[in-house]
């Protein structure tokens, strides 16, 4: 079973379209923050340390499917839970749960590679193998 991270957001007006609702982008600005803040909770060092270590340069995002049930504006507190309800040899599911209290505002599930140079073409990413221990610190 995976841990569950919560991470706060506070919407802003400037988070809104003139209807006063979130434009849906920030939406997954904030999942990648929840995102990176999840492994950083569970003691994932910084990238540019895993980079040392394991060859990992991040986790990009190669799928996403979400679900907006209603919507949030101004003033409102976001809580973003979340947690990997999967694990695979190189990528994993990244699932999020966006409420406002115990309100369902919007739930995501992303899956993502642990990424690592290519070899002899440092501009190019590849998959890798997911370390054992970043799985290990992620429960």
């Amino acid at each position: 079973m995976s841990k569950q991270i919560t991470h706060t957001v506070r919407v802003e007006f400037g988070d809104c379209d003139p209807a006063g609702i979130v434009w849906f982008p920030n939406f997954f600005r904030w999942i990648d923050a929840a995102s990176r803040r999840f492994f950083v909770q569970c003691g994932v060092p910084s990238w540019r340390e895993t980079e040392k270590t394991w060859g990992v340069i991040g986790t990009p995002l190669v799928d996403t499917h979400s679900r907006f049930v209603c919507t949030a504006t101004y003033g409102d507190a976001l809580a973003i839970h979340t947690s990997i309800p999967e694990w695979r040899a190189k990528s994993f599911v990244q699932r999020y749960r966006v409420m406002r209290g115990e309100q369902l505002i919007m739930e995501c599930e992303e899956v993502r590679i642990f990424a690592g140079r290519r070899e002899g073409e440092p501009t190019s990413i590849r998959a890798l193998p997911i370390p054992p221990e970043i799985r290990k610190l992620c429960g």
